[in-house]
């Protein structure tokens, strides 16, 4: 066996500022050349036991621990920040966070310039370390400039210029389109299979993890480690959906058919599963399940006529851009990174004036409304929480909007704890926003415009850093706002929420309107997927694979079923 390079040992760590450990007995081994990935729900301890092995923990994270650590054989206890740091190379989830360099190039070699390494050895470790990402064109370009693929690649090549034995990603999909997304997991597979590096990877996103082997899968649940097994195990166990977090969707599918899911027919690659033994229940199932009924279309509440931008004359963003969105509506606005899908929600908040065209709320021209006149109806809660929070406190945070309204204090007090109830933060009301995770964060600044009730809401990667139950709790409660008559409009990678949520979802490709339909049509049509960075469903794949003539209309009743199940 390969030798160990990371080992806890009855380790047990709890903050400085709480009464409980968050980390709890930990026993793990990690080996070299492995590649493992954790997933837990929000609160499980995967963050704090990343940090506990990057070195954040102690170093920036003070607290008591209990037990041992060791690196390489060596207690951490007896390295320091710079040692740990050598040897452990982290990719955070934000990458904005991560950057220091004026260029690509500079920031790659950062740490090269930190440890006085010659120029003539700087510039061929920073080009190796560039191809390696498959960022080498890139090296001169701002990082304001990239994507978000672009700059996690950016941040994968800073780390492996320093040549470290283990690479550490914290949600690398999180800001990614699902094609980059896709993308990056076949990157980190290439890099750990070409380097033989130590790979460990922390992520929601299970099932596109899996679109590349892992040998392991660790599972993490109220600071305990509560399974460490082979995917293929970990699949048929049943302890995914037990610690609230979301399995593949086409293994929940072929669960409601009555499939015998076991580890020899490979559950973990849906493209090479044996489905064998499950066809048939697959189609019995498809045959015995009722057409969802069709939504009801209430009038149009803001429309979209005609709009154009540009941050500058010679460079289009949105063109002719015209939609519409319906009164108690969910809709989703997807497309790949850069397509013009933020700015056509700050267009509509009113943060850029339209180049031409119009926008219309309940009938009305608000091309002349100011930013808050608008936000009296419309509220918009932006993808980087840090962008948006003001105060210390979270209660302060999300009560800050009624208190600018002048609403009673005992009415500001009844909306913001049975906004905080809803959003699961209800424990943490009292809690600074700066000791929360973020994920947390995300869910304080959704908080913050819900609590206003506001006639259109605007939610620019809702789901972002949300584990399972939470992700679900925020998207029930945003339904039941649509059902009272608040229009949703979601921008969003997050396949799933399009599938499970959005009554129809709007593409955007290139600044123009590539499809406006709904959600199981659009990821069912190849041409879209490809044209927009989409991803085609697994549950398509799955009843294309079991041979179904109408794989669009099994997502349909998927979806539907899925939900009548998860309501209970």
């Amino acid at each position: 066996m390969s030798k160990t390079v990371l080992e806890f040992t009855d380790f047990t760590f709890k903050y400085r500022a709480q009464q409980e450990p968050t980390l709890r007995g930990i026993n793990l081994q990690i080996h070299e050349g492995e590649k493992v990935l954790i997933v837990g729900p929000s609160g499980s301890g995967k963050s704090t036991l990343a940090h506990c092995i990057n070195g954040l923990i102690p170093f920036a994270y003070a607290g008591e621990m209990s037990g041992a650590l060791k690196l390489m054989g060596q207690d951490t206890k007896e390295l320091g920040i710079t040692q740990l740091s050598k040897a452990v190379g982290t990719v955070l989830q934000d990458p904005d966070g991560q950057f220091v360099g004026l260029t690509v190039g500079e920031d790659i070699a950062f740490s090269l310039e930190n440890a006085a390494t010659p120029q003539a050895e700087m510039r061929i470790r920073v080009a190796a370390a560039a191809r390696a990402a498959d960022i080498q064109e890139l090296l001169s370009a701002s990082p304001q400039e990239l994507s978000g693929g672009q700059k996690q690649k950016t941040m994968l090549a800073g780390v492996l210029v320093g040549n470290v034995d283990i690479l550490l990603f914290d949600e690398p999909l999180a800001s990614l389109d699902p094609y980059t997304g896709t993308k990056a997991i076949e990157l980190i597979d290439r890099v750990q299979r070409e380097t033989g590096k130590t790979v460990i990877i922390i992520e929601h996103r299970l099932e596109e993890v899996l679109h590349r082997s892992v040998d392991r899968i660790i599972v993490m649940n109220d600071g305990a480690i509560a399974a460490d097994m082979p995917a293929a195990e970990l699949l048929c166990s049943g302890l995914l959906p037990e610690t609230g977090i979301r399995e593949p969707l086409y293994i929940t599918a072929m669960k409601y058919a009555g499939c015998g899911i076991t580890p020899q027919i490979h559950p973990e690659h849906l493209e090479a599963m044996n489905l064998e033994e499950s066809v048939h229940k697959l189609r019995q199932w498809y045959d015995s399940s009722n057409n969802p009924p069709e939504v009801r279309k209430n009038p149009p509440l803001l429309e979209l006529k005609e709009v154009s931008f540009g941050y500058d004359k010679n460079t289009p963003v949105l063109q002719r851009l015209s939609f519409s969105v319906r009164r108690g509506e969910m809709l989703c606005i997807a497309g790949r990174n850069g397509a013009g899908k933020s700015t056509v929600s700050k267009l509509i908040c009113g943060f850029y004036r339209p180049s031409s065209g119009s926008i219309l709320l309940n009938g009305r021209d608000i091309g002349r409304d100011t930013i808050k006149e608008r936000a009296e109806h419309i509220g918009f809660v932006m993808q980087n929480p840090n962008h948006m929070i003001s105060r210390t406190l979270i209660y302060d945070e999300v009560a800050l909007g009624l208190q600018l309204r002048g609403v009673e204090e005992e009415v500001i007090r009844e909306r913001v704890h049975e906004t905080l109830k809803i959003c699961g933060l209800h424990a943490f009301r009292e809690w600074p926003v700066s000791a929360l995770s973020y994920g947390q964060k995300k869910r304080v600044t959704i908080a913050s415009i819900l609590v206003l009730e506001p006639e259109v809401i605007i939610l620019d990667e809702p789901t972002a850093g949300q584990d399972f139950r939470h992700y679900n709790e925020m998207m029930e409660f945003l339904l039941a706002l649509s059902g009272r008559g608040i229009t949703v409009i979601m921008i969003t990678h997050d396949m799933h929420l399009m599938l499970e949520y959005a009554q129809r979802t709007i593409v955007l490709a290139e600044g123009v309107k590539l499809a406006d339909d709904r959600p199981e049509r659009i990821l069912s049509d190849k041409s879209i997927v490809s044209s927009a960075n989409l991803k085609m469903t697994s549950l398509f794949a799955l009843a294309e694979k079991a041979g179904m003539e109408q794989p669009e209309e099994f997502v349909r009743r998927y979806i539907a079923h899925d939900r009548k199940v998860r309501r209970g």
